[in-house]
């Protein structure tokens, strides 16, 4: 059945329309979740949440083509997860003594898969990983990043800085670890 007529159906209410949806649509969203969940389970929770929005508002939605509706759904996860990060008090910025604590030393990095780099990206302190997602990943501006997490630009801009220097640390750290491994 066409994409777009799946749309119709499930804003129609067809449960069966709806199913289709969501097994189509579901495993790159969760991944999205998982990108700023702590653990997979709030990412899974965040996910159905997300997707009760969508369906909700689905009647509402004028379907113009498949960018369109990834677009939408990919932006109601987005705030869907930082709702929970506020509501669970997850999000919370992060000082230089805190980000300092973790262990790093500098050397040339190879042999790094995307999937190793997503993770150490999943390892950073919480208000360092939304803040990098929502700029480096999703495509927000600092503006709206100040907006959405109710913090000045400034802020935004300092915690992209400090996250991504901290990132390079880490990603530094795994090379070298990544290089003992190959040299024994």
């Amino acid at each position: 059945m066409e994409l777009a007529q799946l749309v119709k159906e499930a804003a129609n209410g067809s449960p069966a329309a709806q199913k289709c949806l969501f097994d189509l649509l579901s495993d790159r969203m969760l991944w999205l979740c998982k990108r700023y969940m702590r653990h997979p389970t709030e990412a899974e929770e965040v996910l159905l949440d997300g997707f009760f929005k969508f369906f909700k508002g689905l009647n509402h939605f004028q379907y113009q083509h498949e960018a369109a509706l990834h677009s939408w759904l990919k932006k109601i996860m987005v705030n869907e997860c930082l709702m929970a990060l506020r509501k669970r008090h997850l999000f919370v910025l992060v000082s230089d003594t805190e980000a300092e604590q973790i262990p790093w030393k500098e050397e040339a990095l190879d042999r790094l898969s995307a999937q190793e780099i997503l993770q150490l990206i999943a390892q950073l302190p919480i208000g360092y990983k939304t803040i990098f997602n929502l700029y480096e990943l999703e495509g927000f501006t600092h503006r709206e990043i100040a907006e959405a997490l109710d913090i000045s630009e400034g802020t935004s801009k300092s915690q992209l800085s400090k996250a991504k220097n901290l990132l390079k640390k880490m990603l530094m750290q795994y090379g070298r670890q990544l290089n003992k491994q190959h040299s024994h």
